[in-house]
This record gives structure tokens, C-alpha cells and sequence, in this order.
């Protein structure tokens, strides 16, 4: 009785407190509002000049513009979320606009997030906590911002239910409390009320989520995104306005000039790099903004080599599993680890990622996913899903690691405290740094950073108009566009509705270019791998948006890379040949692309740490009875014992059954077990696959299948008989 009291009396006191809070929140938004950021998507509609509505101007054109241009208002330094939302800022003030990047748009953190567009439940647990009001306000700030990028990309975004489940009865009314208070600071831009679930409920929605104990579970919501196509949406708008945009441009040194009465020496632009064709210029700029993330001090140092470090890097970690471990439309939310950071566990197209850990790291342009990262984020995984559900390491089909940067205050006193929320700095030459922050919170930290730089350089510029302002294929998006895609030119119901999802408004495009496939259905739209809905023109039509390298496409115009390394791998041959056709690639050239494109699934997206799990494996856990069954099973395709298998001899066996595969296939599935690389499987080899498949370190070896298939049909036709083979009397 105490306890159902107890229980009761945080219900109703939690309940009012939140409640009273939000009705606060709420006046306070409805007094404070500015009138022209409720009508801003008729301002940007009505007033603001898009010079290149039809047809963005080529990366050449763009660097013309870069090197000509006598003197730009504003240089942008860094093409992720925030530097793209800079230039957007500063072209939608009229203010003359250029933007570097020295690899590709979104090629660091911005691609590699959790795909959330969150305001931050366990920034307002520590806000309440700790009444730490910053944490307050940032949560604040990025719940607004949640709704705005909502609204100006929808088919790059949507709302997403995320279950928090509980297996202990007193943490149902405090997690409820917390969320409710999350959706009331929200205020009207709450995307959906939370609510409770019973156990009989959540486990419906739920089905692979453990059941011994759960008492029920909340739901609530937030707002999930193709991360690297929104990076990209955002500097494709900016280029539309007019900015001038150059991924591969690399900053080599800033330029300085002295005033002629003080002395005293002002950024005034930056000499750049092409890093395609070695060919080096400069930009002149009033102002430049330092907006490159985990580069942050690089930049700072370049200014000012006496100047202190303010980024704390962070690394964190994401994987990517098959779909089937979660259900279509619903996340789930591990609170508290077993070291106490947050898991996130979400569908994502169509696959299911989980992560992230939280790890102090050394600022690199090439971050690597470790395996103890990877096996600690499956370990919390198995503590929420059913024992049904086997959790295997050879389900990681992906694994990237993205840098955070985090920051310190220059300006503060304690620069031992590391600032959540972003920074925007000044130094003494006049060179603007935005530093910190979150992917949620890109477009507000642009403006404040562009109302600074209006300020501190006397620029000429109106106020910001990045809300409601629709981005790139947002503004003619509907949600049954891919129905017009499938009807007017005969796509793959699919691939229709990714290309939509991928390219809103500007699908038709990328559809236009699709070639004729020779078959019945689909009438256009080859796919570049059989279990995607990628397609070739997708590959054309990123040229268009500035993609340079074949990993550009594989990692940032399309997905394939994030969702399977083995799927992209075995894409890589016509994506670069299609490049190359379009760029006029040498074959010199082709093979250089094809390298490094694999050299890029190999360390930085899980494809090493996938490959040590068998290279690593030993048989020893093998009984002598499945050493004698494996070892039966090779010898059906090594005829002569060789003691190794070749394309050739899977090939023979496979033509006994009827069974047609193309020999650079063949050649492919060999090679995935072949650690030597000598173009042949030797019976360990094959052992130590066998031990990997059986411990559930690989858990999808085409070789492992393609030979236990074929066995099973070579046992089920067992030997002629005389009178079936003609020889009898």
C-alpha cells in the first residue's frame, strides 16, 4: 500500500510540475516569438532570388566564380552541417557567399551521426537534475529546431517513436515524468504526445525485446533523417541562391592584411587548393568563418599559432544489422548502459543501427571503428532482445566512427569545462569560429554565428531567413510522389520510393536519366546491386551534385557503404565505370578510384574489422566430429585433394546441379575467405570460416552457404541407379 502510494504520489506531484512548467514554456514561446519567423516560408517564397532554380552551375563554374570574384563578403571554411548553414545563412542576407571544403560535403561527422534530429532527453534529465539552465536552453533551442528541419526537408525527414522500456515498477512514473516534461518543453513543437504501454502492448510493438521482467514501457517521440543528404540539401540550397560552393578545395594558409594607421593585421580571405588538379588560388573575403568541426584548432592555429586548443574530440561509434532485429517504424532507448552512457537502437533504411559510445580520441580525417566498440554496443543490444534473438558479431553488415567535437569555452575562466552547447569566438584578426553544438542545432547556430560576423566586420545584411526556408527537393515533395515516379516512367515500386525519399522534388531528374532495362518491369532503373534500390543514374546525377570520387557516391550520394560493406564492395566496379565515362577517367585513373574506394569500406567502414574476425578465428573450438563433416564437405568440391578449391572446382560442382553463376562472382566469394590472397581456399582456411560461421562471427559467407547448399544437393540425387543411367538390359 505504501509503495502503490509512493508511486501514485510521484505520478500526480511529477505530472503537475511538468505540467505547470510547460504552460510557462508555453506563453513564454507564444509572447516571445518574433512575428517574421512565423511567416519566414512566405518571406523566403515571396522575396528571396534563386538564380539557379533549373540547374545548379558545374563544380568547375564554381571554382571560376571562387578565383574571379574580386572580393566575396563572407568565406565559409568547411562544407559539414554547420558550414553548409552558414552559407545558406549568409546568401539568404544578400551577402556575397563562398564555401570550401577541402574533402566532400558532410564527408566527417555530419555523415556519420546517430540519424536523429533530437532536442536531447538526457540533456533535459541533467538540465532537471542539476538545474543547469544551459542544458536547458540548449535542449530548448533544439527541440525548435527539430520542428523547423522537419518542416523544410520532409523527405529527407520524418518523426520517428522511440520505446523506453522498463523492468523495474518505481522507474515507470520517474522516466514517465522526464518524458512528459520533454514533450511540454516542446511546447507546440511537440511532434507527438509520449504515452505508456503494458508489457502485452509493447512486446506487440515490440517483438524482440526481452520479456522477463519488463513491467511496460513509454514511448515518445523525435525526429530521425538521412544525415549526409541533409548535409547535402542544405549546400546545394546555398548554391541555388548563389553561394559559391567547392568540395576538394582545400584552405592552405589564411591571408592577412595590416591597416595602415594601427598595424594591425585582419583575416582577409584564404589561399586555396584544388585538390583534383594541384592548381592553387586565393579568395578574398571580409569575413571568414573557421567551420570545420573536429578541425577546429587547425584553422584557429593558421590564424594564430599561439592561440589554445578549444576542441575535446570525441569518438563514437555506430553499427548497422539487418533490419529484421527491430521492427519498421519504432527505435528503443537503453538509458543507462552498463557504464552509463545511452544506446540507441533505430530502423534506418530498412536496416537497423545501433550506437553510440563515447571515447576521447585524436582528431583524424579517417576515423576507424574499433572492435571493442563494436562488441560493447552488441553486448548492451543483447541485454534488451529476447534470447530468441541470436545477436551475432557476423550481423555488423557496417561500422563507422564519426568525431564530435567537442569544445571549451575560450572566453571562460575554467577552460577545463567542456561546453555541451556550441561556441562562436572571435580572435584578434577577426577570424569567426563556430565550434560545438549538434547536428539538430546546425541552422540557429548559423545564424548566431552570421549575426556575429555581421556585427564585428560592418556587414550590409538583413536578418536571418533560414526558417521555413525549404531546402533542396523539399519544396515539391508529397508523400505519394513516388506514385507519379512508378507511373510516368515505369520504376520499381522500391527504388520509386527511395528516389523520392532521397531527392524530393528533384526525383524526376535522376528518373529522367534512368536507361532502359530490356525487360518487361521494371521499364528503367538498373540497380547497382540487386538488394538496394540504388540505381546507375544515381550515379550521373551525382556528378551533378558535385561528387568527384567514387566514394563520394557510395558513401554520401547514396547510403551503400553506411547499410553493407559487402554490397558496396561489389558495386565499386560499375559506379567507377560509370564515373569515369562521365569524367573522362584514364584507366590509370579508374584504378586509382576502385583502390581507394575499397581501401575507404576496408578501414573506416567496418569491413577490416569484419575480416579480422575470420583471419583472427582458430578451430580449436571445432568438435572431431564437425572437423570430420566440414572436412567431408570441402573434399566434395576438391576432387583430386589438392588440399585447396578454386574458382574452377566450385564451378564444376555447381554445373553438376544446374546451377549458373558468373565466374567474377565465383571469383568474388572465393576471395572473401581467401586470407592469403592467392587466388585459392586451402582446407584451413575453409576450417576457420566454418568456426567463424558457427560461433556467429561471420554470419553471412556466401562461400559457407553456396557449399553447404550444394552439398545438400549432391546428397539429395545420391548415386544412379543402373537402369536409370541406360546400362541395364
Amino acid at each position: 500500500m505504501a509503495f502503490r502510494k509512493a508511486v501514485k504520489g510521484t505520478l500526480i506531484g511529477g505530472g503537475a510540475v511538468a505540467a505547470a512548467f510547460g504552460l510557462s514554456q508555453l506563453f513564454e514561446y507564444r509572447k516571445n516569438q518574433p512575428k517574421w519567423a512565423q511567416l519566414a516560408h512566405v518571406e523566403a517564397q515571396g522575396e528571396l532570388k534563386v538564380p539557379f532554380k533549373d540547374a545548379l552551375p558545374t563544380r568547375e563554374e564554381q571554382l571560376s566564380t571562387l578565383k574571379n570574384t574580386e572580393e566575396f563578403d563572407v568565406l565559409v571554411v568547411g562544407g559539414g552541417a554547420t558550414g553548409s548553414g552558414c552559407a545558406l545563412d549568409a546568401i539568404t542576407r544578400n551577402l556575397k557567399t563562398a564555401l570550401v571544403e577541402r574533402s566532400d560535403f558532410s564527408s566527417g561527422t555530419s555523415s556519420r551521426s546517430t540519424k536523429l534530429i533530437h532536442g536531447g532527453v538526457r540533456y533535459l534529465q541533467k538540465a532537471i537534475m542539476k538545474l543547469d539552465y544551459e542544458q536547458y536552453m540548449m535542449v530548448k533551442e533544439a527541440l525548435h529546431e527539430r520542428a523547423n528541419l522537419l518542416e523544410i526537408a520532409p523527405h529527407l525527414s520524418a518523426p520517428l517513436p522511440i520505446m523506453l522500456p522498463v523492468y523495474k515498477w518505481w522507474q515507470l512514473p520517474y522516466y514517465w515524468a522526464g518524458i512528459k516534461m520533454y514533450d511540454l518543453v516542446a511546447g507546440t513543437y511537440c511532434l507527438k504526445s509520449s504515452y505508456v504501454l503494458s508489457k502485452s502492448k509493447a512486446l506487440e510493438l515490440f517483438p524482440m525485446l526481452k520479456k522477463d521482467k519488463l513491467v511496460g514501457a513509454i514511448v515518445y517521440y523525435d525526429g530521425q533523417h538521412n544525415d549526409s543528404r541533409m548535409n547535402l540539401a542544405i549546400a546545394l540550397t546555398a548554391a541555388r541562391h548563389g553561394a559559391a560552393i567547392a568540395n576538394y578545395t582545400e584552405v592552405m594558409h589564411l591571408l592577412k592584411k595590416a591597416d595602415p594607421k594601427t598595424g594591425k593585421e585582419t583575416v582577409c580571405g584564404a589561399r586555396c587548393r584544388d585538390v583534383v588538379t594541384g592548381h592553387e588560388f586565393d579568395v578574398r573575403a571580409k569575413c571568414v568563418i573557421n567551420a570545420t568541426g573536429p578541425f577546429t584548432d587547425s584553422l584557429r592555429k593558421m590564424d594564430d599559432q599561439k592561440t589554445a586548443k578549444i576542441c575535446q574530440p570525441s569518438a563514437g561509434v555506430h553499427i548497422v544489422i539487418p533490419g529484421y532485429y527491430s521492427p519498421d517504424n519504432m527505435g528503443l532507448l537503453d538509458p543507462a548502459t552498463s557504464d552509463g552512457r545511452v544506446i540507441f537502437f533505430l530502423p534506418w533504411e530498412k536496416m537497423t543501427i545501433a550506437g553510440t559510445t563515447d571515447t576521447p580520441t585524436e582528431v583524424t580525417a579517417h576515423p576507424i571503428p574499433m572492435e571493442e566498440d563494436i562488441n560493447f554496443i552488441l553486448s548492451e543490444v543483447r541485454n534488451y532482445l529476447s534470447p530468441d534473438v541470436e545477436v551475432r558479431r557476423g550481423d555488423v553488415l557496417a561500422a563507422w566512427s564519426g568525431i564530435r567535437p567537442l569544445v571549451t569555452d575560450p572566453n571562460s575562466k575554467d577552460t577545463q569545462s567542456i561546453c555541451r552547447n556550441h561556441v562562436v569566438n572571435i580572435s584578434d584578426s577577426g577570424l569567426i569560429t563556430i565550434a560545438g553544438g549538434k547536428w539538430t542545432t546546425y541552422r540557429s547556430m548559423a545564424e548566431e554565428t552570421l549575426d556575429a560576423a555581421v556585427k564585428a566586420h560592418n556587414l550590409i545584411a538583413g536578418p536571418s531567413r533560414t526558417v521555413g526556408l525549404m531546402l533542396e527537393g523539399g519544396k515539391d515533395w508529397t508523400p505519394t510522389l513516388y506514385i507519379r515516379l512508378v507511373q510516368d516512367y515505369g520504376l520499381e515500386n522500391e527504388v520509386a520510393q527511395h528516389l523520392a525519399a532521397t531527392y524530393g522534388g528533384r526525383a524526376f531528374e535522376v528518373a529522367k536519366m534512368a536507361r532502359v532495362t530490356g525487360k518487361r518491369w521494371p521499364i528503367v532503373g538498373k540497380r547497382l546491386v540487386s538488394e538496394f534500390p540504388y540505381i546507375e543514374s544515381e550515379v550521373q546525377y551525382a556528378i551533378k551534385e558535385y561528387a568527384c570520387t567514387a566514394i563520394d557516391v557510395i558513401a554520401r550520394r547514396t547510403r551503400l557503404g553506411f547499410l553493407n560493406v559487402q554490397a558496396a564492395d561489389e558495386g565499386l566496379p560499375r559506379i567507377v565505370e560509370i564515373m569515369g565515362k562521365e569524367l573522362q577517367w584514364s584507366e590509370q585513373k579508374k584504378k586509382e578510384e576502385l583502390e581507394a574506394a575499397k581501401q575507404f569500406l576496408y578501414m573506416e567502414m567496418g569491413y577490416k574489422a569484419r575480416s579480422e574476425q575470420l583471419s583472427k578465428t582458430t578451430i580449436s573450438s571445432l568438435t572431431l566430429g564437425e572437423v570430420q563433416r566440414y572436412k567431408k564437405r570441402f573434399y566434395k568440391f576438391d576432387k583430386d585433394s589438392k588440399g585447396f578449391i578454386t574458382t574452377l572446382d566450385v564451378q564444376q560442382v555447381l554445373e553438376k546441379l544446374g546451377i549458373q553463376i558468373d565466374e567474377n562472382a565465383l571469383h568474388e566469394i572465393l576471395s572473401e575467405v581467401d586470407l592469403n590472397k592467392n587466388g585459392q581456399v586451402e582446407l584451413d582456411e575453409f576450417l576457420q570460416l566454418m568456426t567463424a560461421v558457427q560461433r556467429g562471427q561471420i554470419s553471412d559467407s556466401r562461400l559457407a552457404i553456396l557449399m553447404k547448399t550444394a552439398e545438400e544437393g549432391l546428397d539429395l540425387r545420391g548415386p544412379v541407379s543402373v537402369d536409370r543411367s541406360g546400362g541395364g538390359v
